[in-house]
Formats: C-alpha cells, sequence, structure tokens
C-alpha cells in the first residue's frame, strides 16, 4: 500500500509539473508600456597632443586632424579639451579643426584615466550609442496569456529602430531646446522651400453654388 501511494503521489507531480511546462511561466507586463527601451551608452577617447602658449604646432596639427578623420568625427558626438596650460590659442586650434567636422568645441572635458603631462593637451572626445538591449526577445514559449498581458518582445521593433536611426542618441534623453532659427542639421531643402514659397492662393477651399438656379 505505502509503495502505491509513492508511485501515485509522484505520478501527480509529474503531471503537475508536465501542467505547467504547458501553461508556460507568468506574463508579468499586463500595461501597454514596453519594458524594451533604448538604452545611452557614452564612450570616450582621448587624443594627447604636444601645445604651448602659443598652440599647437603645423605636425600637431596635422596628427589631430588625421585623428579627427580616423575617429569618423559626426554629428553628435562631443569634443572637449583638457589644457593645464590654459592658453587661447590652442582652444582656437582645436576647435577649428573640429569645425571642419561640423562639430563646436564643447566646455569642460569628462574625467578620463591619467594625468596630463605637463606641455600637452587632452583631447577628449565623447561619442554616445543608443540600442535597446535584449531584443528581439522570445523568453515565452507558450500562447497562454490570462492575464492579458503584453509579449516580452513588445516594443522591440519600433525601438530598436528609433536607436538606430537617431542622428544624435542624447537626443533619447534631454532632446534640444528651440532657438527660434533654422538650423542646419535639423533643416531640408524642401521645408526652407516651403517656408520662402510666396502665397499663391493655390488649393484654398472656394464656396460654389450647386443648385438653386433661376
Amino acid at each position: 500500500m505505502t509503495i502505491k501511494r509513492h508511485i501515485a503521489g509522484a505520478l501527480a507531480l509529474s503531471l503537475g509539473l508536465s501542467t505547467a511546462a504547458c501553461s508556460g511561466p507568468a506574463w508579468d507586463n499586463a500595461s501597454l508600456n514596453s519594458v524594451r527601451q533604448p538604452v545611452i551608452e557614452r564612450t570616450t577617447y582621448t587624443l594627447d597632443v604636444a601645445s604651448s602658449y602659443d598652440g599647437l604646432s603645423i605636425p600637431e596639427q596635422q596628427r589631430l586632424a588625421g585623428w579627427f578623420d580616423a575617429m569618423n568625427l559626426r554629428y553628435g558626438d562631443r569634443v572637449s579639451i583638457e589644457d593645464p596650460v590654459g592658453g587661447g590659442a590652442t582652444k582656437a586650434a582645436v576647435a577649428a579643426i573640429a569645425a571642419r567636422h561640423g562639430i563646436l568645441l564643447a566646455d569642460g572635458a569628462p574625467v578620463t584615466a591619467g594625468y596630463v603631462q605637463p606641455g600637452t593637451t587632452r583631447v577628449v572626445i565623447t561619442r554616445s550609442t543608443a540600442s535597446v538591449p535584449n531584443c528581439p526577445n522570445w523568453d515565452r514559449k507558450s500562447d497562454a496569456n490570462y492575464a492579458n498581458a503584453t509579449a516580452p518582445g513588445y516594443g522591440c521593433a519600433i525601438n530598436g529602430n528609433l536607436a538606430a536611426m537617431v542622428a544624435n542618441p542624447e537626443d533619447l534623453i534631454a532632446g534640444q531646446a528651440g532657438t527660434g532659427e533654422t538650423v542646419i542639421m535639423s533643416s531640408t531643402k524642401a521645408i526652407e522651400t516651403y517656408r520662402k514659397k510666396a502665397p499663391t492662393g493655390e488649393g484654398e477651399l472656394k464656396a460654389t453654388s450647386t443648385g438653386g438656379g433661376k
């Protein structure tokens, strides 16, 4: 009798486990808010160049320009300097080279590893990237959804495309404040043409008579 009870208990336990496996784990997100959101990661790159109160020598300017080209300096990157000498000539030289890529020199440099040696200036590029972790997500192996929750991969497509297409990932955090002026990097020729085009009156809705004639 005891052996039969153990067998019956084991059989009931195995049936319970198999039923739980078929139903799958519980779905936890019962809202329409996606938990798959873009994550912004910042990476800093540094280059130490020889500098003085007179600024950068021609060879150092060429080396810095070559580094910017190799790093594919682009819109969204932040360029700053750490200059112990504090000469304005070095800042102006770095700003002029960065301006060739359409980048303005930022105020204040992030904390970097190591010390800036005397007679050198550290140029820092801060680059941000956007991605959506754990996408695509197929954690749920069952269609049982008794809580009417959203799928674990809900939001991967739209947020993944947004993270891949955004020109400046920092805009996903705070956006940009408007200045009231047209910014070259965020405007298009079509919009500019539309704004400058004189009104012609075409396309306006006009009242017409549809009946009731004499």
